[in-house]
């Protein structure tokens, strides 16, 4: 296109279709806020009696896992205690080995053999629902009494069939499907955060049935005074050179 200076400017064109399906599938999406915030309470409240998350994927998947047990480790927005969360995936050393000496297919079910207790998570992300060494692992986790819970792409799928509960994201392309499991992992995290402050308070005051606080209570109460001297505590002179 000529302008009146004779210029010549060439028309820009913007696809936004990836902007659009993230749009339409984030609609389905925002109707499973209700499981997304009980799974954020289950796991605060097992995480505080000292059960275990485990979390793999592969890919894409696997460093939206990360991020999940990055935040849950560390913090994701207030200050809390830190939480047992592990990506299986990120201990190359051992999936490496384990691809070499079992298969591919037991890179996930042997660590979660190894790791895994009764009443631990393993929560599992693929956006295909078929990867076979997620399947290997949910199998395993539950002949061991691990609950299993899936983020996949549609349904229907063999990872959400092996799965104890999956949040499928209704979407088209992988790369929709994963941006929704990132939101899905703060979502969590959210509810989370949430239900470990409401069992910080409920028990703040030795509500348990013993008459003390319970496990994410004292966990808490112990992050919040780490560093503090208590009052009219004597402080014991540093050892060494003035």
């Amino acid at each position: 296109m000529k302008t009146d200076t004779g210029t010549t400017y060439r028309n820009t064109v913007t696809d936004t279709t990836h902007c659009d399906d993230l749009a339409q599938a984030l609609q389905t999406f925002r109707d499973r806020g209700p499981l997304i915030e009980r799974w954020g309470t289950e796991l605060a409240r097992r995480l505080g009696s000292g059960a275990r998350l485990l979390v793999a994927g592969n890919g894409g998947s696997a460093a939206q896992a990360q991020h999940l047990t990055a935040e849950l480790v560390g913090r994701y927005r207030d200050d809390r205690p830190p939480f047992s969360a592990v990506a299986l995936h990120a201990d190359t050393s051992s999936t490496t080995a384990i691809a070499n000496d079992y298969g591919v297919q037991e890179v996930f079910a042997r660590q979660t053999a190894a790791h895994g207790r009764p009443g631990d998570v393993l929560m599992l992300l693929s956006t295909s629902g078929a990867s076979a060494n997620l399947l290997a692992a949910a199998e395993r986790a539950r002949s061991m009494g691990l609950t299993v819970w899936a983020l996949t792409g549609r349904a229907p799928n063999p990872l959400q069939l092996g799965a104890d509960e999956a949040l499928c994201v209704d979407a088209p392309v992988a790369a929709t499907v994963q941006e929704l499991h990132l939101v899905a992992v703060h979502m969590l995290c959210e509810s989370f955060d949430r239900a470990v402050e409401r069992g910080a308070a409920d028990r703040a005051d030795g509500a348990g049935a013993d008459g003390r606080p319970g496990v994410v209570g004292r966990l808490v109460g112990r992050a919040r005074t780490v560093g503090r001297t208590a009052p009219d505590t004597p402080v014991a002179p540093r050892k060494g050179h003035a």
